[in-house]
C-alpha cells in the first residue's frame, strides 16, 4: 500500500471520527434542552403530559392614531412620531369585583413596566410553561444596558400579562428596554449588548427571542429622545434678600415651617402628599456656608401632573416667603418678577402640558416619570 493510500485512509478515519463526535455533541445539547424544559422540583400539573394545552396568545397592544410626537413648538412630527396607544381590553367575563380589580391592577402594572410607546419590545417564546421562581434568577442578570432599564412581563396561564412573580407560571415572556432617557437615546452599542446578553439569557431559560431590526429600533429611540430633550424643562423662581443675607441656621427653621423637607445635599423638597416632590428649593451656596442672599425654587415641569398645579403652588410658596424672609421675587436677571410676567409663564406651562398630553406622555404620568427620572 502506497503512502498516498495510507494518507487518504488516515484522513477518512479522522473525518468520520469528527462527524461522529459532532453528532454526539448535538445529541448531548438536545438532551440538555429537553431536560431543562421538563425538569421540575415538584410535581406540576402544567408540566404533565396529560395536562390540557395552554393556548398561545400574543400581547395585544393597539397602536392607534396617526398623530406624532408634538415638538417644542407644538407641531406634530408626523414623519417619525411616536404613536399613541391604548392597551387592548380582553372581552371576557370576570368573576367577582375583587378578582376583576386584581387582574386590572396587574395588567396596568405590566403595561407600565413594558410600555410599547417608550420601550423596545422583544417577545420571548418559552419552550414550555415555566415557573416564575425559575425565571427570576436569570432575568435579574439583565436589568440594564447603559443607563436604560430593562423590564419583563409574562403571559400567565390565566391568560393575563403580568409582572413575573414567584408562584406564577408563564407561557410567554416580553422584555422591554427603555429607548430613551433624559441624557441619551438607546444606541447601537447598547442594543448590540442587549441582543447578545438576551440570547444567552434565553438559552438559560429555554426561550427563543424575536429580535427587532436594529435600524427600526434606533430610529424610534432617536425620535423619542428628541421629544424628551425638547420637553426637559425646569422652571425657576428666585428670591433675593432685601437686606442682609440670611443665616443658614435661621433659614432652615423658616423653610421647615413652610413645609420643606431638608435634604442632606442642602436642597429642600416640597412634598406632593403622595411620596413625590412638588418642587424644590436651593440655597445656591455650598455645603457648610453660613449665609445666603439668594434662593431658587425649582419646578421639574414634566414630572409634576397638571392637576397638582406645581407652578401655582411654587409661586404661592414664594409669595409667602417674601413676607417671612423680607425678600423680593426676581427673574434670572435679578429684576423683579411682575404678576403679568408670572401669568404669562403660567400660560406657557399650560401649553407645555397640552403638548405632553397630545404625545400621550402626560406630565406626571408613569411614562413621564420613567423618561424624565
Amino acid at each position: 500500500m502506497t503512502e498516498l493510500q495510507m494518507s487518504l485512509i488516515g484522513g477518512a478515519v479522522v473525518f468520520v471520527g469528527a462527524v461522529f463526535a459532532y453528532n454526539k455533541w448535538q445529541e448531548h445539547q438536545a438532551r440538555k434542552s429537553v431536560e431543562r424544559a421538563f425538569s421540575s422540583e415538584h410535581d406540576d400539573v402544567l408540566m404533565r403530559s396529560d395536562a390540557p394545552a395552554v393556548p398561545r396568545q400574543e400581547p395585544k397592544f393597539d397602536l392607534a392614531g396617526a398623530g406624532g410626537v408634538a415638538g417644542k413648538g407644538g407641531a406634530a412630527d408626523n414623519g417619525e412620531g411616536v404613536d399613541r396607544f391604548e392597551p387592548a381590553v380582553a372581552d371576557t367575563v370576570m368573576g367577582d369585583d375583587s378578582d376583576d380589580q386584581r387582574q386590572a391592577g396587574a395588567g396596568e402594572l405590566a403595561t407600565s413596566l413594558v410600555d410599547p410607546l417608550i420601550d423596545c419590545l422583544i417577545p420571548l417564546a418559552l419552550e414550555a410553561a415555566t415557573r416564575g421562581d425559575k425565571l427570576l434568577p436569570a432575568l435579574h442578570t439583565l436589568r440594564h444596558v447603559g443607563n436604560k432599564p430593562i423590564h419583563y412581563i409574562g403571559l400567565a396561564v390565566s391568560g393575563d400579562w403580568e409582572p413575573i412573580a414567584r408562584g406564577g407560571v408563564y407561557t410567554q415572556l416580553q422584555a422591554g428596554v427603555q429607548m430613551a432617557s433624559r441624557t441619551t437615546a438607546l444606541n447601537e452599542l447598547e442594543y448590540s449588548e442587549l441582543v447578545t446578553r438576551l440570547r444567552t439569557l434565553a438559552d438559560d431559560i429555554g426561550a427563543e427571542p424575536e429580535i427587532p431590526d436594529m435600524i427600526d429600533v434606533m430610529k424610534d429611540a432617536k425620535t423619542l429622545h428628541r421629544f424628551v430633550a425638547g420637553h426637559d424643562a425646569q422652571l425657576g423662581v428666585n428670591l433675593t434678600s432685601n437686606g442682609a443675607p440670611w443665616a443658614i441656621s435661621t433659614l432652615i427653621g423658616a423653610l421647615e415651617k413652610q413645609g420643606f423637607d431638608v435634604g442632606p445635599s442642602g436642597r429642600y423638597a416640597m412634598p406632593d402628599g403622595d411620596g413625590g416632590v412638588l418642587f424644590s428649593l436651593s440655597t445656591n451656596v455650598t455645603m457648610g456656608a453660613d449665609t445666603t442672599s439668594h434662593l431658587t425654587l425649582l419646578l421639574d415641569v414634566p414630572v409634576v401632573a397638571p392637576a397638582r398645579d406645581g407652578f401655582g403652588s411654587m409661586v404661592a410658596c414664594a409669595r409667602t416667603l417674601v413676607g417671612r424672609l423680607d425678600a423680593t421675587i426676581v427673574d434670572d436677571s435679578n429684576a423683579p418678577l411682575t404678576d403679568q410676567a408670572i401669568a404669562e409663564i403660567n400660560g406657557q406651562v399650560l401649553e407645555f402640558y397640552e403638548e405632553m398630553a397630545t404625545a400621550d406622555i402626560p406630565a406626571g404620568s408613569i411614562r413621564a416619570l420613567r423618561l424624565f427620572s
